[in-house]
């Protein structure tokens, strides 16, 4: 049936998976429209082991017994995340997150149903009015893409800094550094983490920060670097719901051992993050914004969250099609709305018809 290499290479030119996962020898998954089924495809331990030295030969990364995980960004742009025996146990385990070039622009995602199009006018507003945002939702949710298609509208002349674990983001602008994070060495030294390439961000005279993805005490660094003037920062954190991604957060800032009280964490958070745009991947495949969320401020210590934009469900068909609205929730405006319009950055438009329950 071919080497290893050969029957991957099939997968990954399947136009119609979005996922592959290879369980050791014991099995092949796929993903299709956010199904996933069992192939009649096996690697042996040997295809397995060729698989990943050829994978990650081509990114220049490797994976050992000392360091026997690891994620990297494919060529193609796929995401592939290895680990091996006998951390697993039934053999390496191989599992490709597949990156689709034919996304280009917001019109694409309009078009998959992801967002309206006053959703994505209102988000290229905030982007261009250099709002602090979290992209915010699960695994597979859709908020790296949603994120890189935003930044296409980030003007030309800024100068951007990615930071990243695996480096992934596809950003089209000339003025801008990718930089990763680095595991220590077989002696333990050497280790890069995302706090340090914050930390080294900010003496780069960056007009834009963006962080593929928050989990760890990195949070407070990004958090002052958006008041420290660091204007349009943008960063992605897992959570089901702007509520619990604001929690997280709390407790990603407490992680890092800072002395300050929970309110005194809480008035640092509302005073940098304007923004939290929600998305998840629904039981039909389709992958939508579900909020765009303002952090509005304070209210009894408490931080207060209002939804401008809410997809409201209405059921399912009967092939499985979910069916519903994305509306504006105009009872909401936001703060910073009145200078937007002012600026020309928003029209009244935005807001007007349409109505949602503020269900956070």
């Amino acid at each position: 049936m071919g080497t290893g290499r050969e029957k991957l290479d099939k997968l990954l030119h399947n136009p119609k998976i979005t996922e592959i996962m290879i369980n050791g020898s014991k099995g092949t998954f796929i993903e299709i429209s956010g199904k996933k089924s069992k192939l009649d495809i096996s690697f042996s331990p040997a295809e397995l082991e060729d698989v990943i030295n050829d994978i990650f030969r081509d990114a220049g990364k490797n994976v050992s017994a000392i360091t026997p995980y690891a994620d990297i960004c494919m060529k193609d742009g796929s995401r592939a995340n290895v680990i091996i025996n006998p951390l697993a146990r039934f053999g390496s385990s191989i599992t490709i997150r597949k990156f689709f070039s034919k996304l280009s622009d917001l019109d694409d995602l309009i078009e998959q149903g992801t967002l309206s199009r006053k959703m994505a006018d209102f988000l290229i507003a905030c982007i261009k009015g250099k709002l602090n945002i979290i992209f915010s939702g699960g695994t597979g949710a859709g908020k790296t893409t949603t994120l890189e298609m935003l930044s296409k509208h980030i003007p030309e002349q800024e100068r951007i800094i990615t930071i990243e674990d695996t480096a992934e983001l596809k950003l089209h602008h000339d003025n801008i550094v990718s930089l990763e994070t680095r595991i220590p060495d077989e002696e333990g030294k050497g280790e890069v983490s995302l706090q340090d390439l914050i930390k080294n961000s900010l003496r780069m005279r960056p007009d834009r920060i963006i962080v593929g993805e928050v989990r760890g005490s990195e949070a407070l660094d990004m958090i002052q670097a958006m008041t420290t003037g660091h204007k349009g920062t943008m960063g992605v954190v897992h959570g089901s719901s702007p509520r619990e991604v604001v929690s997280r957060i709390e407790t990603m800032i407490l992680s890092s051992g800072i002395n300050l009280p929970l309110y005194d964490i809480r008035k640092m958070i509302v005073n940098s993050l304007d923004l939290i745009v929600q998305q998840e991947r629904f039981s039909d495949g389709v992958r939508r914004i579900t909020h765009i969320t303002e952090v509005k401020g304070l209210y009894e210590k408490q931080i207060e969250l209002h939804n401008l934009f809410a997809f409201i469900k209405l059921g399912t068909t009967p092939t499985g099609e979910v069916r519903g609205n994305f509306k504006p929730v105009i009872k909401n405006y936001p703060a910073f709305y009145s200078d937007f319009v002012k600026s020309g950055l928003m029209n009244d438009s935005i807001f007007k018809e349409g109505n949602a329950l503020n269900m956070l």
